[in-house]
This record gives C-alpha cells, structure tokens and sequence, in this order.
C-alpha cells in the first residue's frame, strides 16, 4: 500500500474560510494506485510553512507520495513550486509535463500552471492546481504511473521496460 499525504495550499482554506475539494477530491482518487492517504494539511501560501511540511511528510512520516494542490498559478501569493523546490533533491519534469499536456485539451489556460514534480529521499512530491477540475484531469494523467514508479524509487523493481 502506498503511504500518501496531500497538502493543500490554500490562505482561505487555512483559515477555514474555503472547502478544500480538491483535497477531498485526491483523497478520494488515491485508493486506485492503491493508496492510503495517512496524512493531509491545509496551509496558507506561506513559503516556509509548505517547505516545513513537505519536510516533515518525508523525513518524519517516511510518507511514498506527497500530492499538493493549490499554489502553482501566476499570483504573487502561489509559491508551493519554489517551496517544492527548496526540499527536493532531484526534479521530475515529465510529470507536470504530462499533466499541462493532458489539460491543454481542455483549457489553454493549462500553460499558465507552474507545478513541479520531484524526489526527496525516496518520495515523490507532485504539485498540482487548485482546481478540481484541473486536480481531477491531472490525476488521470498521473495515476496509471505512480504505483510503478514509486515500486522503483523505494528499490521495489528495477524493471521499466514497457512489456
């Protein structure tokens, strides 16, 4: 079973001024990797806060996968890219590659998401929009992968070759 957390981005919805459906929405989808979602947090698009978290979800919770939603747009207050970036040690581009492939079908608007993908230790952290729309299409994209993938991160499997 794979270990997930899902952070969710958000200074309305910290304050409890906004439902998070996106999270819910993730929480709900995890079960078809097959996951288990053992920890979810909502912070406000604070720099620090998402970085702190995203620490403590590997090196504390030993967690497989981290899924964030919210943060990856154009405003000043969306920085869970950067603060992705300060913790992981190693970029994963073809993920959120994919991801803006997949919602370019949909909305041209998809260029303008600046989510990142990477490694920390052995988890993965994909960033996400705060849309559920957009988390729900993202998903599509990525969920068929993320049990294969995170089997060769944590030395599962070595095999990749497509059969």
């Amino acid at each position: 079973m794979i270990r997930v957390g899902i952070l969710t981005a958000s200074d309305k919805g910290s304050q409890g001024l906004r439902e998070d459906e996106s999270g819910k929405l993730i929480a709900k989808r995890v079960a078809e990797i097959p996951g288990e979602v053992v920890y979810t947090v909502i912070v406000a698009d604070e720099r620090s806060l998402i970085s702190a978290e995203l620490i403590k979800m590997v090196d504390e919770m030993d967690l497989h996968l981290v899924l964030t939603t919210g943060g990856t747009g154009m405003s000043m207050r969306d920085i869970t890219p950067e603060a992705t970036k300060d913790v992981i040690d190693r970029e994963m581009p073809g993920i959120p590659e994919a991801m803006r492939a997949k919602s370019l079908a949909f909305t041209n608007r998809a260029m303008l998401s600046r989510a990142v993908a990477g490694i920390r230790k052995q988890t993965l952290i994909i960033n996400m929009p705060g849309s559920k729309k957009a988390v729900d299409e993202c998903l599509d994209v990525i969920l068929p992968v993320l049990e294969h993938g995170i089997q060769i991160l944590r030395g599962e499997t070595g095999e990749c070759a497509r059969k």
